[in-house]
């Protein structure tokens, strides 16, 4: 923890990481917190609250961890968290860690192609789910060849069928031996968009966690501060749910609140601040923007939040205007990525925040602009946004992806695929993907999993898919169809391929909108010029 008082520049030259040749998350997370300290808050979708202690959270994952043992899974194997925000998904990642499983995290809108390609990637052999899930599941069990243990929440007549998560649990022990991991021992799996083909897999080492938390404590202003609840409405299927809230929070032995929106609300969501007392937040920027719309928010509601950060998009002005009116706080962005998440921070408390900038490298981290080869470029010229690869919190590999691994590195810096330029002072600005994936909602989606989907749908023949500007999610996800010769082109069509990817992939990243094409614009090499595509969209909307 850094000192309040202690200026910036001080920092980064005293900064040292620790190097501890053991290390496990699960127990720095949850094991050495005093057992009756409160630890979640979970808010039901009927009101209801279930608190949970950290004692009872080591139990319950003690029993989950030998449930899981005792049906053959063991170190290194991968373990499927079909779930949503609860304490349930929390359970499961306690239990692969402690027992140095791998954790799977899969997005509860993923259709069945993403869940099924996700799940035979990874050779995953069990998974935890629940009964909203289960049918996506039983759609594409008999193609996933290495998931041999398939626990769910609310089997109840189907525990025949399934292991019923409560009957499970009960028959097992209390007490599980915490695994004594190395801290370059793999802990978690998670699946990031590319431009080409299907995501890949980020692999991260238990070490990750001691590269969180120093950022997060200066994101919210020298946290924590007290016994501050934190809360986000990120999914926690996401490395921004997990490791800038939850896990952080936990490992300074602070509360979380743990509710799912069915739909995000933001009439709900201040109710859900001044209900819970929440202190601090990570708010995605367009959550942020749904919560603009709300009418006079600190006359209708008695919330006290100190600190909100925030990150995945590009945050205005009058963004940061509304949110220290609202707040009194002004709201501390961030940047980063899955493979090196948090390499630069806005820490209004801690330095100047400069309009436009993503923020200066976080505490202990080495970010700078560098050419495709990684040399160093000097401040004013741009080039790709690169994090040291030595960091700790910097991804042990691309699963089973040594050419993309490769790619992702250039000597010893990571590349973002971003282009920015840096100032004198260390300040980052970020001008564009180097690379066409999308950023919408705060999700970054991958344009070539999308083409793949449509190209099954037996109306396409080709397909493009671009993100286009859009005022609240940032960007949208636009697929350009050319048809085959024999369908005629309609409305309904185009709804029914939107609904066709959000049934098959996932319901974040099927086209807003569609636009049929006599032909595609193509390289020499027959390449997609996706470039051409969003030109001909500003085209057609300037026309309007």
């Amino acid at each position: 923890m850094i000192p309040r008082g202690v200026p910036y520049e001080e920092a980064m030259q005293r900064f040292r990481w620790p190097k501890p040749e053991k290390f496990n998350i699960g127990h720095a997370v949850c094991e050495r917190h005093p057992r009756q300290a409160l630890a979640l808050i979970v808010e039901h979708a009927d009101g209801s609250v279930r608190n949970w202690t950290f004692g009872e959270l080591l139990a319950t994952s003690s029993r989950l961890a030998n449930a899981l043992a005792a049906h053959g899974i063991s170190k290194g194997d991968r373990v499927a968290v079909f779930l949503s925000q609860g304490a349930e998904l929390t359970l499961c990642h306690l239990a692969c860690y402690r027992m140095g499983a791998v954790a799977l995290p899969l997005f509860t809108l993923f259709g069945e192609e993403a869940l099924e390609y996700r799940m035979e990637n990874a050779e995953a052999r069990a998974i935890v789910t629940d009964m909203s899930q289960l049918p996506k599941l039983l759609a594409v069990r008999e193609r996933l060849p290495h998931l041999k243990t398939v626990i769910v929440i609310g089997a109840g007549a189907h525990g025949s069928q399934f292991l019923d998560w409560d009957r499970l649990l009960a028959q097992s022990s209390d007490s599980f031996a915490t695994v004594d991991t190395a801290a370059e021992d793999p802990a978690l799996l998670i699946y990031t968009s590319g431009t080409t083909g299907q995501p890949k897999g980020a692999l991260h080492a238990h070490r990750m966690m001691l590269g969180s938390v120093p950022p997060v404590e200066q994101w919210l202003g020298h946290w924590p501060r007290g016994n501050e609840v934190m809360w986000t409405p990120a999914e926690w299927a996401w490395i921004a749910g997990l490791y800038d809230a939850l896990f952080p929070a936990w490992y300074y032995g602070t509360p979380v609140v743990a509710h799912r929106f069915a739909k995000f609300d933001p009439e709900r969501a201040f109710a859900l601040l001044e209900r819970h007392r929440v202190g601090v937040a990570f708010i995605p920027p367009t959550a942020l923007k749904m919560m603009r719309q709300v009418d006079k928010p600190r006359q209708r509601f008695d919330y006290n939040v100190r600190a909100i950060s925030t990150g995945g998009e590009a945050m205005g002005e009058e963004l940061l205007s509304w949110g220290r009116e609202s707040f009194g706080t002004t709201i501390s962005e961030g940047y980063g990525q899955t493979e090196m998440n948090l390499m630069l921070l806005n820490s209004p408390e801690w330095f100047e925040v400069r309009p436009g900038s993503c923020g200066r490298a976080c505490p202990g981290r080495k970010v700078a602009i560098v050419d495709n080869d990684g040399h160093v470029l000097p401040p004013g010229e741009e080039g790709q946004i690169a994090g040291w690869r030595h960091d700790p919190i910097v991804m042990l590999e691309y699963w089973r992806n040594p050419e993309a691994t490769a790619r992702k590195f250039a000597g010893d810096w990571l590349l973002t695929g971003d282009l920015g330029r840096i100032d004198e002072d260390g300040y980052v600005f970020f001008k564009s993907r180097d690379d066409d994936v999308i950023t919408s909602g705060g999700y970054r989606i991958g344009p070539g999993e999308i083409e793949e989907c449509l190209m099954k749908h037996p109306a396409v023949a080709m397909v493009g898919v671009v993100g286009v500007p859009d005022k609240v999610r940032t960007e949208i996800v636009k697929a350009f169809v050319q048809l085959r010769p024999e369908i005629a082109p309609n409305d309904a069509l185009k709804t029914e391929l939107a609904t066709y990817v959000k049934t098959k992939l996932a319901a974040h990243e099927y086209p807003r909108e569609v636009d049929f094409v006599d032909a595609l614009p193509l390289t020499t090499t027959g390449k997609i010029m996706r470039r051409e595509l969003r030109r001909l969209d500003a085209e057609k909307k300037a026309g309007r």
